[in-house]
């Protein structure tokens, strides 16, 4: 095993004393919900319900449409008010249902019913994994029942889970590690299951004392163990963290589980365990809102598909005095810009952040031609040249950005935009030529 940290990477400025010691509290959604129908990766599910259908909370009310898809589950009980197309965080549209909540959250029928796991085969645990619609809850939104199957189970080393959370401001994982270690131990034992020559794993950064005492309590006595890494960002990407534990180089193209890795955020392990051992779907998520322009950064366990505008309001609303200038979906290094607070929540979001100064529009006031210090190629943690990369996608030049300078490699983590001096724009460049390239090779 390697050292406890990756090889570049930054140190911005945490921001977590503001939610830290906020305890995870249900929240109730007041007004309708909003269930996109495209809340993973992969092809989005299919609503099978209409305007005027009564629902129940845990109800598939979208069904995954292919192998590498989710079910939807309402978090709710209610009526449906819609099947039609609603704005998502992108600023963008997606098909999504809206229902009306009744406010009793009278549950469908064998939710809470507890299995015994050494009860049910490697194939029953999947297909709880897979009807619950559980996906990659850090961000990323994979399909987790996929995950859970590669080409060769016996070749799996390591079960993973990420308790990093190392985006600034975001605390709501701390907090669940604090509260329910206990269950995602218990995940993990599940998983290793499904790879018979697998060990079982939870990494924390340092600067989470009271998770990392938690979870070696809960952690004694059985076959998973805690590492404590140094607090770095990124150190929660899927690379960073095989990188720490394996001393292996992920490429592109290459997934996780050929080099002997399953990785999942500790809220999606905690969503394994409660699937399998109590049959219930992904109703809720972890949440934080924080930010200096906050009037109560606050730490929720919050139904999927409530408005994030409810949320705020939960948190106290904008601090008074302030009049914010930034709402991200998300964490400032690679969260998304709202314009509005009119979103659901889905299964991959994890926090509302909102900044009194908009550092983007402090950055542009700043920004100066590429000075050629070199600092961007010493914090990217996938050891690439972000200097050169911006000259080759200012030039349209994207046979040498992919074959020569590997740039389909970035994973938009920020790390040289945050450092780079002049204060360009380079994250920003490399996700817009990215999609470009991409683009360019599903017509070709």
């Amino acid at each position: 095993m390697s050292k406890n940290t990756f090889r570049g990477g930054v140190h911005p400025f945490e921001g977590k004393e503001l939610a830290k010691d906020a305890p995870l509290t249900p929240y109730l959604p007041k007004g309708d919900l909003v269930f996109l129908l495209n809340q993973h990766i992969g092809k989005p599910a299919q609503a099978v319900v209409k305007k005027g259908d009564h629902v129940l909370a845990g109800q598939v009310i979208g069904e995954a449409d292919g192998f590498v898809s989710a079910n939807i589950i309402s978090s709710v009980s209610g009526t449906v008010k819609d099947v039609r197309k609603c704005k998502t965080v992108l600023g963008t549209s997606a098909m999504g249902i809206i229902v009306e909540n009744d406010g009793q959250y009278t549950l469908a029928e064998g939710i809470g019913v507890e299995t015994d796991p050494a009860t049910l085969s490697n194939q029953d645990i999947v297909n709880r994994v897979k009807a619950a619609g559980i996906v990659g809850m850090g961000g990323a939104g994979f399909p987790t029942h996929v995950k859970l199957m590669p080409k060769n189970p016996e070749a799996i080393e390591y079960v993973i889970a990420n308790g990093a959370e190392c985006e600034p401001y975001i605390t709501c994982d701390d907090q669940l590690m604090r509260s329910n270690a206990a269950e995602i131990v218990k995940g993990v034992e599940i998983m290793l299951r499904l790879f018979p020559n697998a060990q079982g794993m939870v990494l924390i950064e340092e600067n989470k004392p009271e998770a990392i005492a938690a979870m070696k309590a809960a952690c004694q006595g059985t076959a998973v163990t805690v590492k404590e890494v140094k607090t770095k960002y990124p150190q929660g990407g899927e690379r960073s963290i095989i990188s720490v534990v394996t001393g292996r180089h992920l490429k592109l193209g290459v997934l996780p589980a050929d080099l002997g890795c399953i990785v999942d955020n500790v809220t999606t392990i905690r969503s394994i365990y409660r699937a399998v051992v109590f049959n219930e779907p992904l109703m809720e998520r972890n949440f934080t809102v924080s930010g200096e322009g906050t009037a109560n950064p606050s730490n929720f366990n919050v139904r999927i598909g409530t408005m994030m505008e409810e949320l705020l309001e939960a948190a106290g609303g904008f601090k008074e005095g302030t009049d914010p200038e930034k709402l991200i979906c998300g964490g400032p290094m690679m969260g998304f810009p709202l314009a509005n607070l009119q979103v659901p929540v889905c299964k991959n979001n994890n926090a509302l952040t909102v900044l009194a100064k908009d550092p983007v529009a402090e950055a542009q006031k700043q920004m100066t031609a590429c000075l050629r210090c070199g600092r961007c190629n010493h914090v990217c943690p996938e050891g690439l040249t972000p200097q050169q990369m911006a000259v080759a996608a200012e030039r349209k030049n994207y046979d040498r950005y992919e074959n020569k300078l590997y740039g389909l490699e970035c994973i938009a983590c920020g790390s040289c935009t945050f450092i780079c001096p002049a204060k360009r724009p380079l994250m920003q460049l490399f996700k817009q030529t990215k999609a470009e390239i991409m683009a360019a090779k599903r017509k070709g």
